[in-house]
């Protein structure tokens, strides 16, 4: 092979990690939450709540954050497998989205989520029984 293919073949190698990472805030909503929720935002009526017009969703940003991270009533828990850039962009995604009207959250509201809830956990822990 010519150094041109071999640089063409190493220069669309690299690219490859660069696109996956680029992903949006749609697709990562697809990838991690329209299996329950449905693309469309309007879950499963008896089995996964709707995320269209929910007061929950829509409400204050602390607590459906906490849910997203904690998960909730046979929602699995994020907090291990997405980041704090991730969360808020998937949550900003779903407040704003299918009519709804909610604000951005930002990575920063999931950081203090977070460390609220480990802070919190800590403390459970050394309460005596």
């Amino acid at each position: 092979m010519s150094k041109a293919i071999h640089l063409a073949a190493l220069l669309a190698a690299l690219a490859v990690p660069a696109l996956a990472s680029a992903a949006t805030p749609q697709s990562q909503f697809l990838d991690n939450c329209s299996a329950c929720h449905q693309a469309t935002g309007k879950g499963v009526k008896g089995a996964f709540p709707a995320l269209a017009g929910s007061p929950l969703v829509q409400g204050d940003p602390k607590i459906v954050i906490t849910t997203v991270l904690n998960g909730r009533a046979g929602m699995p828990a994020f907090k291990d497998d997405l980041t704090d850039a991730d969360l808020a962009a998937i949550l900003t995604y779903v407040r704003g989205s299918w009519g709804n009207k909610a604000s951005a959250i930002k990575p920063a509201d999931v950081v203090a989520a977070r460390n609220a809830a480990k802070a919190a956990a800590k403390a459970r822990g050394l309460q005596a029984h």
